[in-house]
């Protein structure tokens, strides 16, 4: 009986011990699915947020592109409806990051002339042996080696190297009529022409006034400034009228307001000098033009572009 007890005794502290000691708590493992990584912010250049009163119309002159590229770029069916607040795609979206392609050259070191043989080309061969300080010169079976023939070849090389006095004195005088050519200033974009013959009679103002106002009667007739395609003909920009403008290249264009009649179609090609429109005052309190050149969307100074008159 006594051995039974302790026996008892001992299993019932091995029990209580057991209770008392501390359990480790499994460990939880998240098996959510992850958080998607939030989408990259999309470039303020390449779009634009549409606020109260903006058309799809005053957005693409804004940003210099056709607004029918604008709407296909943003899958609008109905370019007259826009909502406020709506981001619009104002680049295509292939265009380069920073709006100019660079062609970089592959590779670098120099690049070895060779004949189709595969030898090197007498130019490289050349060049080797003027940085060669072995006397290789001259050639055997041509005149026996000695010091007077080696001094030979050498002055040879030299004058081959040295351009004769003549032809130097030939080059500088050249180099006054390459530096005059260069001094002119170079032709940027479009072949310009005054649009209207009348005076002008308001000028540029980045504030207040975005092209040049130019005076006439109405019925005068309103000119191409240059070469392009009409990418707008209608009144759908509020303060421009009867409106016309035109798309030259990648970078201008230029825009044609407040006319009585207007002539062409918009997707149709003009010449400089076409008549397009004729003068009137739709939009404005007198008869007369106005008339902007915008380079990449931006309002610029017409008559830095201009003709002198």
């Amino acid at each position: 009986m006594l051995r039974t007890a302790i026996l008892s005794g001992a299993v019932a502290l091995l029990f209580l011990a057991g209770c008392a000691s501390t359990t480790t708590p499994a460990p939880v493992v998240d098996r959510g699915v992850p958080s998607k990584a939030a989408a990259p912010a999309l470039s303020s250049k390449d779009y634009y947020t549409v606020k109260k009163g903006d058309t799809l119309y005053s957005i693409a002159l804004d940003h210099g592109q056709d607004y029918k590229d604008v709407a296909a770029w943003n899958n609008l069916d109905n370019p007259n409806r826009i909502l406020v607040g709506q981001q619009l795609r104002v680049t295509p979206a292939d265009a380069p990051a920073n709006g100019v392609a660079v062609a970089k050259p592959i590779g670098g070191g120099v690049v070895e002339s060779r004949s189709l043989d595969g030898s090197p080309a007498p130019v490289a061969a050349s060049a080797a042996a003027a940085n060669d300080p072995v006397k290789r010169e001259p050639k055997a079976g041509k005149e026996p080696y000695s010091d007077q023939a080696w001094a030979k070849s050498q002055s040879q090389t030299q004058a081959a190297q040295n351009p004769a006095p003549a032809a130097a004195s030939s080059a500088k005088a050249a180099e006054p009529v390459a530096a005059v050519a260069a001094a002119a200033p170079a032709a940027d974009g479009p072949n310009w022409a005054w649009p209207a013959s009348g005076k002008s009679i308001a000028g540029f103002n980045e504030a207040t006034n975005k092209g040049v106002d130019i005076a006439g009667k109405s019925g005068d007739p309103v000119l191409a400034a240059a070469d392009g395609k009409v990418v707008y003909s209608g009144s759908g920009l509020r303060g421009y009228g009867k409106l016309v403008i035109i798309k030259h290249d990648a970078t201008f264009l230029s825009a044609y307001a407040h006319n009585s009649n207007i002539l062409v179609k918009e997707g149709q090609a003009v010449t400089r000098g076409q008549k397009i429109a004729e003068m009137g005052n739709t939009d404005t309190d007198q008869v007369k033009l106005h008339f902007e050149i915008r380079r990449q969307g931006k309002p610029v100074d017409p008559t830095q572009y201009l003709p002198k008159r």
